[in-house]
């Protein structure tokens, strides 16, 4: 049967994560489409690399062609009128010049790059060669991007902040390597709050909130790059974006020791707003 074609955009955002998957399902590909989910957007995905993993770790990945990656993307963008792409895990350096290559061919609209390199577990998740190729390929096509303390240290070849001045100064040297917008976030630091710096073409902001005491804390950066994404298309510009991608990050993360996912860092709540209803 062939079902009629709709040719009008539809009003529910589509955002699209390129990422690897996370078996476990508390970060990566799964963290990413529970949250647009939870957000109100359409998800869909391209997967970058397949990892064996749950709650206390990594012990596998099996990283597909670049040439898959590819033929993903464009089944993705020949069909789907995409508001957003989250970029997340990219494994090694020809995926990440494949993804470069699919985002300069496809043009979305807004790029958030995540900049993942190791997971909360230790394990490396970006090949120490794709690191050089992430920057110099990736960051000249992202709107936005958000790393931590280690992945901005790691980017710029120096040591990590240790206080929000040099935060600061490291997310203004991001964007002088091309990054338009840079959110450094600060979760690393000790103290009681958890203060995020976003340094545009508009000027400095600092966003701060209270340091959440949580033990399950699995897919926070993937969470918060992912909300950002599903968010951006329907807000004003990157500062409402992050304030609102936050709350719904700190909503997430306040909620998830009432789950009880594995044997060891259990995910973040995303839809905490949802279930359970007592």
């Amino acid at each position: 049967m062939n079902l009629p074609q709709s040719s009008h955009k539809s009003s529910i955002p589509i955002a699209l994560t390129i990422a690897g998957s996370d078996s476990g399902g508390g970060a990566g590909i799964q963290a990413d489409l529970k949250t647009f989910s939870a957000l109100g957007a359409y998800g869909a995905s391209v997967i970058t690399a397949l990892t064996a993993q749950n709650t206390q770790g990594v012990t596998g990945i099996h990283t597909p062609p670049a040439s898959f990656v590819t033929a993903q993307m464009d089944a993705v963008f020949q069909d789907l009128d995409v508001d957003a792409v989250k970029l997340g895990m990219l494994a090694n350096a020809d995926v990440v010049r494949a993804v470069a290559a699919g985002l300069r061919q496809h043009k979305p609209r807004f790029v958030v790059l995540d900049t993942v390199m190791i997971s909360k577990s230790g394990h490396a998740l970006l090949q120490p060669d794709a690191v050089a190729a992430l920057r110099d390929e990736l960051l000249p096509l992202a709107d936005l991007i958000t790393p931590n303390l280690p992945e901005a240290a790691a980017l710029l070849g120096v040591a990590a902040a240790t206080d929000e001045q040099e935060m600061e100064r490291q997310a203004q040297a991001l964007r002088a390597l091309g990054a338009r917008n840079v959110l450094v976030k600060g979760g690393h630091l000790a103290g009681d709050l958890s203060p995020d710096w976003l340094v545009s073409a508009a000027g400095v902001e600092r966003f701060t909130a209270p340091r959440i005491a949580a033990h399950n804390t699995h897919g926070t950066g993937c969470t918060l790059s992912a909300a950002l994404a599903a968010l951006r298309p329907r807000r004003n510009d990157w500062s409402d974006t992050v304030r609102d991608a936050k709350a719904y990050l700190n909503g997430a993360l306040a909620a998830s020791d009432a789950l009880r996912i594995g044997k060891g860092i259990g995910p973040v709540h995303h839809f905490h707003a949802v279930w359970p209803k007592d």
